[in-house]
């Protein structure tokens, strides 16, 4: 059984996916400019993603007005943490959903299906969605109990406040950054190049996604090596992000739930 679901998931896309590469000695100026597009919207993200950066950067401009306006927004939020999450999103789906797009359709001239978007193949593998997530769930819960995961998670700690209404938003943004993530990493970059590097871009791609954990616990860094080619593989596999879509963000809550317990808050 083991062999058989190696040879479906790993063999079969290797395969499949070698066979679609195109070898050209021209310069291939669609590989170039997703690659520079990922490499600038990780610049961004990086800096543009503390919203103090933001406003002092537009300080320093002697735009004051603006940074001002941009500042008077966190009084639309029911506290300061939620809005600093909030913005964090808002670059996220920016970079990572709102860019390829705009180059897909505009420079590319493509379809989006060809990326990945299509929720066609999920419901085709949504086999291999139950196998991996409950393979993880004894590992989150595991992990739980360390305290590096604690100090990390969750991301918005609701801690004597109810759930409602303030973490569901949090959990709503979470998901639709996850959305953004899949479509940066296993469609944008990964469909993009996979013609030209085949089953290889699956280890390009896990490069850059490896090192956006790097301010996270160490285990969890190590185990996004392994996801990002099992996630890559899923997404050549089923040509749909949305498998990665539904394991990421079924692993992200049951970690915030997994840290909420372990700090007593179901107690």
């Amino acid at each position: 059984m083991l062999r058989n679901t190696w040879n479906t998931i790993f063999v079969n896309t290797f395969y499949k996916v070698e066979a679609e590469k195109s070898i050209s000695s021209q310069l291939d100026k669609k590989t170039i400019t997703i690659l520079f597009v990922i490499a600038f919207s990780l610049v961004f993200i990086q800096y543009f993603g503390d919203f103090h950066f933001l406003t002092s950067s537009l300080r320093d401009i002697n735009l004051n007005g603006l940074a001002d306006w941009l500042s008077s927004l966190q009084n639309y939020f029911p506290n300061q943490r939620l809005f600093q999450l909030a913005y964090w999103v808002s670059i996220l789906i920016t970079f990572y959903f709102i860019i390829p797009t705009l180059i897909i359709k505009l420079i590319f001239k493509d379809k989006l299906r060809n990326y990945g978007i299509s929720p066609k193949g999920f419901f085709n593998n949504y086999k291999i969605y139950v196998i991996f997530f409950l393979f993880m769930v004894p590992l989150i819960l595991f992990v739980s109990t360390t305290d590096s995961f604690q100090h990390k998670y969750p991301f918005y700690n609701p801690k004597t406040e109810s759930l409602w209404p303030n973490f569901i938003i949090w959990q709503c943004l979470y998901l639709s950054q996850f959305f953004a993530l899949e479509f940066f990493f296993r469609g944008f970059m990964l469909h993009g190049i996979k013609k030209r590097f085949g089953f290889y871009s699956i280890w390009i791609m896990m490069i850059p996604y490896m090192m956006i954990h790097f301010q996270k616990p160490m285990p969890e860094t190590i185990g996004a090596i392994f996801a990002g080619i099992i996630l890559g593989t899923l997404s050549l596999k089923s040509r749909s992000i949305w498998l990665g879509v539904a394991i990421h963000y079924s692993v992200a809550i049951t970690m915030d739930l997994a840290a909420l317990w372990q700090k007593g808050y179901f107690d």
